[in-house]
């Protein structure tokens, strides 16, 4: 054998042993999703560079650090690296803005982004999420929170921590932003290099900070007084007190936390995360908030907007194996010709079923039957004769005969 090509660093081949999970986890999100009036929408796997840069942000790690940016016939395309800014994208690009709010919408697919690959973080990962546009009031903000619960609760995820934060509005963040730089200010040297690009460009981020170092610093009573502060203004405040009562109506439990910020530059008032508790460790499993100026930012008219997403590879590691589910039937002779047969007219009526192809003997189709199908239809010499067919309960290892008509209304009502 000559070398093998394997698969690329950072990206995962989803195979039969587990796709019956991720075919769960797309069917929760459709059944969810759709219930609460959403509607699916595909975009592209590659934008325009610029929508990100302008969308997300050019202060970002995303946009700085992570981006799968290409040349092609002089134009620089990106694949996405995450979904908003293509779903907003579409949103004006198809005039959804003439629609009645709220207009809805969610997604699932592949996202790309160049970062060290860890568990449940891939260079390709896939996401699901949605989008709400059209509604300012803090009635958007408790829908999205809720309907995350909700899909994360079907998938059997019901430990859950709920964080929530207000950034505030662009005028009321400017004067946190500066006392945030005035109490930084004389530590600016000791901190990481991210953090010191940040100091200027974005100082919000530098509280998303993970390095250890930086986060000694952050907890020094002077910044601390000045996070955990009331800075917003007085619309901003009624805004996040009015979601915390929807919250309180819905029985969803939360926690305020200040530091919490989001790593996108779009969001704005509302931010919330939920974690997972399932495994005996903490995990983050979404992410979301308000971004009311990215379609106006966009080139669209002036929207509200608040949606989320969440990782599917995070969710897959926190979700139990699902069994794979067997076929009813395993057709179990050695007569191809009246195999092929039944087989035809077991799918054809619904029924999942195979057979074996080679003409193995009796014994090993039947091993083979006890490991794919529930039920083995063994046609024998005598069974065709006497127009009969031996059914086999694989489960239970029991085993009758009954006449070829009946066969159909028997595998209907087992499988």
């Amino acid at each position: 054998m000559g070398n093998i090509i394997k698969v690329q660093k950072g990206t995962k081949d989803i195979l039969p042993s587990e796709i019956e999970l991720w075919h769960f986890m797309e069917q929760k999100a459709l059944e969810v999703f759709t219930y609460a009036g959403y509607s699916e929408i595909r975009t592209p796997i590659f934008e325009a560079t610029e929508l990100f840069a302008r969308g997300v942000g050019d202060t970002t790690d995303i946009v700085n650090k992570e981006m799968y940016t290409f040349e092609k016939s002089e134009r620089s395309l990106t694949l996405r690296p995450e979904n908003t800014a293509g779903v907003v994208r579409a949103f004006i690009e198809h005039g959804m803005h003439r629609l009645s709010a709220p207009v809805k919408l969610w997604y699932k697919g592949p996202m790309f982004r160049y970062e060290r690959p860890q568990a449940g973080r891939q260079r390709q990962f896939h996401q699901v999420g949605m989008e709400m546009f059209g509604i300012e009031q803090p009635t958007a903000d408790a829908e999205a929170i809720a309907v995350a619960i909700r899909y994360l609760n079907m998938l059997g995820l019901n430990d859950l921590d709920v964080e929530i934060n207000s950034l505030g509005c662009p005028e009321c963040r400017e004067t946190f932003k500066s006392k945030l730089k005035e109490v930084i200010k004389p530590y600016l040297g000791e901190l990481c290099e991210d953090c010191q690009n940040r100091f200027d460009k974005n100082p919000l981020r530098l509280l998303d900070c993970k390095v250890d170092s930086c986060k000694e610093i952050y907890a020094k009573p002077e910044i601390q007084e000045v996070i955990q502060s009331d800075f917003i203004c007085k619309d901003c405040a009624e805004h996040f007190d009015t979601l915390k009562m929807y919250l309180d109506n819905l029985g969803i439990n939360y926690t305020v936390n200040k530091l919490l910020v989001r790593g996108l530059d779009y969001y704005n008032r509302t931010v919330f995360e939920i974690k997972s508790n399932n495994l005996g460790s903490q995990n983050a499993v979404c992410g979301g908030g308000r971004y009311d100026s990215l379609v106006r930012n966009l080139g669209g008219p002036d929207t509200p907007a608040v949606g989320f997403a969440m990782g599917m590879e995070r969710l897959f590691s926190l979700l139990e194996e699902k069994q794979n589910n067997k076929l009813t039937a395993y057709v179990v002779s050695t007569n191809i010709e009246e195999t092929i047969k039944l087989i035809a007219e077991l799918r054809n009526n619904g029924i999942s079923a195979d057979f074996d192809m080679t003409s193995k003997k009796f014994t090993k189709q039947l091993e083979k039957a006890a490991k794919v199908a529930n039920f083995a239809l063994i046609l024998g010499e005598d069974e065709i004769a006497n127009n009969t067919i031996s059914i086999k309960d694989l489960n239970k290892s029991t085993q009758q005969t009954i006449n070829r008509n009946e066969l159909k209304t028997f595998l209907q009502n087992i499988k």
